[in-house]
């Protein structure tokens, strides 16, 4: 239960981190950058899916380690590593393989990834720290 619990939160944090980013802040960013790759018609399954994998991966790696070693700096590291790690798998692929694809979107998108997930698995820690 409790792992259900912190994944919860990490999972409900991403989901309002990201939607903050994506509808509001950076929006404009990527339709200036992307336009032309973006769709009109989102696929929700797959990003479904995404966000249940990232913040799976967030408990295991990062989560559930951190509490473990009791270690807020830990998590500092391991999420700022988890995040870069999963968004420059996706960036830099892209930027090495997609004709175009805007090197600040890389960047940009990367340094996202480590704050989402450093946000996330922070909120599921000190969850566990003060309420469990």
């Amino acid at each position: 239960m409790l792992y259900v619990k912190l994944f919860s939160v990490s999972l409900f944090t991403f989901l309002i981190l990201d939607a903050i980013w994506l509808g509001f802040i950076a929006r404009n960013f990527y339709a200036k950058y992307l336009a032309v790759y973006l769709t009109d018609n989102v696929i929700w399954l797959s990003a479904i899916i995404f966000y249940l994998i990232f913040n799976i991966g967030l408990l295991i790696f990062v989560i559930l380690p951190s509490i473990e070693k009791n270690s807020y700096t830990t998590l500092i590291l391991y999420s700022l590593l988890y995040g870069l790690v999963t968004y420059a798998t996706y960036d830099l692929t892209n930027y090495a393989t997609i004709k175009d694809w805007p090197f600040a979107v890389t960047i940009v998108d990367i340094i996202w990834g480590m704050f989402v997930a450093f946000a996330s698995s922070s909120a599921a820690f000190l969850f566990h720290k003060y309420f469990v």
